[in-house]
């Protein structure tokens, strides 16, 4: 259940699912997994390491809190492949491992840094504004401003990812 972020859209609404800091990609998803390729069947253990009913539970467009250094540990893209695939709007997190940052930009997966992750709880509703760099606790009336994405890595999640982007803009140039 791939969420995708219309162009004309640039906000979304979901629940706040809260981690703590250091979550590997072990956690998000266990390298057990690997020889799954359907994303389908990749979302089904989606935070197992920490959480087994999290993919059960998920809703389209809710959102993974963390702490720092979401994401650290192996490269594997299916992390999040996974989270995308579970139907995860976007990661908000205090900082990022660098390669999965990339990884989830690729895969148009939307992730913001917010230095005030700790004042979100599990369950409190977020609308976040991804253009205009504003994180709305609506449960308890607060509101965080963070950098937005650049226009380009916008338009690569808005675009579905790296690769459906790239065969976009051949398109678009009558390249095959």
């Amino acid at each position: 259940m791939t969420v995708e972020l219309p162009k004309e859209q640039k906000f979304i609404t979901g629940r706040a699912w809260k981690f703590g800091d250091d979550i590997n990609t072990d956690v998000i998803y266990p390298g057990k997994y690997l020889p799954i390729f359907e994303p389908a069947e990749m979302a089904k253990h989606a935070m197992e390491g920490l959480d087994t009913e999290f993919p059960k539970k998920v809703r389209p467009n809710d959102f993974i809190v963390a702490g720092k250094y979401f994401g650290c540990g192996s490269s594997r893209e299916q992390a999040a492949t996974c989270l995308k695939s579970a139907g995860v709007g976007a990661v908000v997190a205090k900082s990022f491992a660098r390669i999965f940052y990339r990884n989830a930009i690729n895969l148009g997966l939307p992730i913001l840094i917010c230095k005030e992750t700790d004042q979100i709880e599990a369950g409190d509703e977020l609308k976040v504004d991804f253009v205009g760099g504003i994180i709305e606790n609506v449960t308890k009336a607060r509101t965080y401003t963070v950098k937005p994405l650049p226009a380009f890595l916008m338009t690569i999640i808005q675009d579905g990812g790296l690769i459906p982007h790239l065969k976009k803009k051949m398109a678009a140039k009558g390249t095959p």
